[in-house]
């Protein structure tokens, strides 16, 4: 099997996982105040939580599988920015947002939002090529829609 990501009808899975993802659609909204409040009011403990909040995202009904985030940490360097967006451009992607924080200890975070419907290859081969960029120090997937 090519890649590390599968889509399954939530039916097939155990509760457990619709329920992390509702722990953190909680959280996100605001309508609990920390992980202990969400993880009680979908009635899952913590560690449940903490094992499964970076592996389990809902997809949105429309267009799925066309937009990804993905949060990098790169070293501060001229034109490393620069060399990200061309590699993303040279497998077809296309960018929808950037956010670059500011640098500290040399060190800065980018989080970019990417339109993926025409990518040569997958999701798990562009994210492995964006971490051989240089100067690129991780690539972190966030979510999908």
């Amino acid at each position: 099997m090519k890649g590390n990501f599968l889509i399954v009808d939530k039916r097939s899975l155990p509760d457990v996982y619709e329920k992390v993802v509702d722990a953190k659609r909680l959280l996100k909204e605001g309508k609990v105040k920390d992980v202990t409040e969400a993880a009680k009011t979908v009635n899952i403990s913590r560690s449940v939580y903490y094992k499964y909040k970076e592996t389990v995202f809902e997809l949105a009904e429309t267009e799925v599988g066309q937009k990804v985030t993905l949060n990098m940490m790169i070293n501060d360097n001229k034109g490393v920015l620069s060399c990200i967006l061309n590699y993303i451009s040279e497998e077809g992607g296309s960018i929808i947002t950037i956010n670059q924080g500011i640098p500290m200890n040399k060190k800065a975070n980018v989080s970019l939002t990417i339109n993926i419907a025409s990518i040569n290859g997958d999701l798990t081969t562009l994210m492995e090529g964006l971490s051989k960029v240089k100067d690129v120090e991780s690539v972190e997937f966030v979510a999908m829609e």
